[in-house]
């Protein structure tokens, strides 16, 4: 993981990406590509040539000015750090920023207190998630020594699932963390064991990893009520640094997490959720 790209809008929950991203790059000998989208409007953009000219300069020095401010960390100490300003209005376009300085990780703060709907669906965030070819990490809260090193990937050995399966595997494997695959079995959609393994060994045999193989039996198939409450409770149990989930592109996150999710039980998950789109 050579480069992780944090964009930012100055607030806390962008703070709390910079620092989860810092410690990453620590760890990992990363440097830090820090973005920030100006937005422009049309109608300043559509003014004569001198005004533009002019308006762009004030908000590139102001944006410089909080750069400063922003990036004046203790925790930054030691890291390499390239800032850019981008007049994107859409936050679907920062993965194009991504792909331009080669990097291998997105990292977005995001606002959540009121549960994992808010987090995702409808958000900035969800915009990148749903768009980025490069992974994202999303953070809702400050995490402590952030580390990635026990991997919870829920899947349910559907075949759209297997390239974004590999890119977790692969990824998580450079980094030398634990992976672990998990399929919650939920009653509406109850299969039996020997029909989950059954599932699972044809997954894993499309993936045309041969380690994988050996990895069917140490599947986990977990049994609760709801997908969202089996994933987070069994990553609470195995003490998961991370949750990896596989995203569609127009559809987002959102179809893999139910719109009736208790407030209390996300409230009180605060293991960051990394993406990785089909």
């Amino acid at each position: 993981m050579k480069k992780i790209l944090v964009p930012v809008d100055f607030s806390e929950h962008s703070e709390y990406a910079l620092q989860t991203a810092a410690t990453l790059a620590k760890k990992h000998n990363s440097s830090l590509v820090v973005l920030h989208m100006l937005g422009l409007s049309e109608a300043i953009l559509t003014k004569n040539e001198s005004d533009e000219i002019l308006e762009g300069v004030f908000y590139m020095k102001l944006a410089e000015k909080r750069f400063s401010e922003f990036l004046d960390k203790d925790y930054l100490d030691g890291i390499s750090i390239e800032t850019t300003v981008q007049n994107y209005v859409h936050f679907n376009e920062i993965d194009k920023v991504a792909q331009e300085f080669h990097a291998n990780l997105i990292v977005m703060g995001s606002h959540g207190a009121s549960g994992i709907k808010e987090v995702f669906v409808g958000s900035n965030t969800e915009k990148v998630v749903r768009t980025s070819q490069t992974p994202v990490l999303v953070v809702k809260n400050p995490v402590l020594n952030f580390k990635i090193k026990r991997v919870v990937f829920a899947c349910d050995f559907n075949l759209d699932f297997v390239e974004p399966f590999k890119k977790a595997y692969q990824f998580f494997k450079t980094l030398g963390a634990e992976f672990q695959i998990v399929y919650i079995n939920l009653p509406d959609r109850f299969i039996s064991t020997t029909e989950m393994k059954i599932k699972a060994f044809k997954f894993l045999l499309h993936t045309g990893i041969k380690e994988l193989a050996e990895q069917e039996k140490n599947i986990i198939y977990y049994n609760d009520y709801t997908l969202e409450r089996g994933l987070f409770s069994f990553s609470n149990d195995f003490n998961a640094d991370v949750i990896a989930i596989p995203t569609h592109g127009r559809r987002g996150i959102a179809h893999f997490f139910s719109e009736k999710i208790g407030e209390t039980l996300v409230n009180h998950s605060d293991i960051p959720i990394i993406t990785f789109k089909i």
